[in-house]
């Protein structure tokens, strides 16, 4: 799992490449991302998109000191549905 480091203030992008894992030529065809815990003032999906290879989400926020896991997970046009988590620490920079 990748670790991140976020400050409160920054709203910032982070991606995952699906590509390599699925050399076969299977596409993303929806992309959901969630934050764990769920809590005021923590961090929060700000946008998220995706296209045939990728998904990219923009986080915001967060609480200094606090450890978020961020989760996505994506469907892809053979059927199967997999997901990523990476986590996000938040430390003032």
């Amino acid at each position: 799992m990748t670790m991140m480091v976020k400050d409160p203030d920054s709203r910032i992008d982070f991606e995952f490449d699906w590509a390599a894992a699925y050399p076969g030529g299977q596409a993303v065809t929806a992309s959901v991302w969630t934050v764990v815990p769920d809590e005021a003032g923590g961090v929060a999906v700000a946008a998220a998109a995706y296209d045939l290879r990728q998904a990219t989400v923009t986080l915001a926020g967060g609480v200094a000191g606090r450890v978020y896991r961020v989760t996505n997970r994506v469907t892809l046009s053979d059927g199967q549905i997999d997901e990523r988590s990476m986590t996000v620490r938040v430390e003032d920079r």
